[in-house]
C-alpha cells in the first residue's frame, strides 16, 4: 500500500508507469536503497491519473502522458521517459504546467549499444533464416537453408543518432559500406568513443531517404518518432529498396507504415523484417505478419540489458537524490 501520508511529507516520491519493464523500477529501488528520503513506486496504467498528484517524479514506460493526466500532477516538477526519446509525454501540457521534461541520454548509459548489438542479432537473424532453421532442426534435416552473410552488404541507417553510431562501429568489421542520414551532420562527434561521422561511406537527409533505399540491401531504422518521421518508411520507400532487402526496427514501431510492410513481404518484394518494436505493444501474438517466415519480432527488449537499465536506473536515483536536496539537475538532457 503506497502511503501519501502527512508523516511522509519530506519524501521524494518517484512514480514509475505501469507493470511492463519491471527492471526499471526495481534497480532504481536497489540503487536507492541506501537513501529512505526517496520513494519509488510503481502503478498500474489505469492508476496514474488518480495518483501522479503526489509525486514529483514521473518516468513515463509504455503510455502516453497527455495533457488531462498531467494537468493533475500539482506536485510534478520533471517528467521523464525511461529509455530514448520523450515521445510518451505532452511537452507542450508540460511546459504550460511549468514542469520540466527531460531525457536520458542514450551514450552515456550503454543504452545505445544494447540497440546496436540487438540490431545485429535482427540482422544476422534474417540473413541466416532463423525460422527456417527452426523447422530444419524438427525436421532433423543438416546443412538448409541456405544463409546470406553480412559481408559485402550495404546497409543503410536510417538515422545516425547515439544509436546508428554504435551500430556502425559494430557493422565496420563485418566487411559492409555504410550509409547513413541524420537532420544535422554539422560538428555532430562522439567525444567520448572517439567516433565521428566517417564511419558512414555515405550520408544525406531525410530527403534523401528513397534514394539510399534504392541502394541498400538492409535498412535498419534508428530514429527518435515526432511528426515529421512517423510512418516514414511507407509506400514509396519500401518500394524504392532492393527486391529482397531485409528493413529492421529498433526504435519505434509508428516509424513503420504496417499496411505497406505487409504488403510488400507477402509478394515478396521485402525480403524480411526484424523488429523490436511494434505499432501496437503488447503486440498482438496472432497478427498475420507474424505468421510469415521471413519476420522475427522480439519484445522491446533492445535496450533491456542490465548494464544499460542499471546505468538509467542510476540517472533516475541520482536526479531523485538531487531534487530532494535542491541541487542542479545533471546527467540528464532537458527539451524544454
Amino acid at each position: 500500500m503506497v502511503n501519501y501520508g502527512d508523516d511522509q511529507k519530506h519524501i521524494t516520491r518517484v512514480l514509475f508507469c505501469g507493470s511492463h519493464f519491471p527492471s526499471s523500477q526495481n534497480y532504481t529501488r536497489e540503487y536507492l536503497k541506501d537513501y529512505p528520503f526517496i520513494q519509488v513506486d510503481d502503478v498500474p496504467l489505469e492508476d496514474v491519473p488518480d495518483v501522479i498528484g503526489n509525486y514529483q517524479i514521473c518516468v513515463v514506460k509504455s503510455m502516453k502522458l497527455d495533457s488531462v493526466i498531467i494537468s493533475r500532477a500539482k506536485n510534478m516538477k520533471l517528467l521523464m521517459q525511461f529509455g530514448v526519446g520523450v515521445e510518451g509525454i505532452d511537452i507542450d501540457a508540460a511546459t504550460k504546467s511549468e514542469i520540466k521534461v527531460a531525457r536520458i541520454p542514450s551514450d552515456a548509459t550503454g543504452n545505445a549499444a544494447s540497440c546496436a548489438e540487438m540490431a545485429i542479432y535482427l540482422i544476422l537473424g534474417l540473413l541466416r533464416k532463423q525460422k527456417e532453421l527452426k523447422t530444419s532442426v524438427k525436421r532433423r534435416m543438416l546443412g538448409e537453408p541456405t544463409g546470406e552473410t553480412l559481408l559485402g552488404k550495404t546497409v543503410f541507417i536510417l538515422g545516425f543518432g547515439n544509436i546508428g553510431i554504435e551500430l556502425a562501429k559494430r557493422l565496420r568489421v563485418f566487411g559492409v559500406k555504410i550509409i547513413g542520414t541524420k537532420r544535422s551532420w554539422t560538428s555532430h562527434i562522439n567525444v567520448q568513443n572517439g567516433v565521428n561521422e566517417d564511419l558512414v561511406d555515405e550520408k544525406g537527409g531525410l530527403e534523401d531517404i528513397n534514394k539510399f533505399a534504392s541502394k541498400a540491401d538492409i535498412v535498419v531504422c534508428c530514429l527518435s518518432l515526432n511528426n515529421e518521421t512517423v510512418g516514414i518508411v511507407n509506400r514509396s520507400f519500401i518500394s524504392s529498396m532492393k527486391k529482397g532487402g531485409l528493413l529492421v526496427n529498433i526504435a519505434r514501431g509508428g516509424i513503420l507504415e504496417y499496411e505497406s510492410v505487409f504488403e510488400y513481404l507477402k509478394c515478396g518484394h521485402l525480403g524480411g523484417l526484424g523488429i523490436d518494436v511494434a505499432w501496437r505493444e503488447p503486440f498482438n501474438p496472432d497478427d498475420p505478419i507474424l505468421s510469415l517466415k521471413n519476420v522475427i519480432i522480439t519484445p522491446h527488449v533492445a535496450g533491456v540489458t542490465e548494464y544499460s537499465f542499471r546505468s538509467m536506473s542510476k540517472v533516475v536515483g541520482d536526479v531523485a537524490i538531487q531534487l530532494h536536496e535542491g541541487t542542479t539537475l545533471t546527467g540528464i538532457e532537458f527539451v524544454n
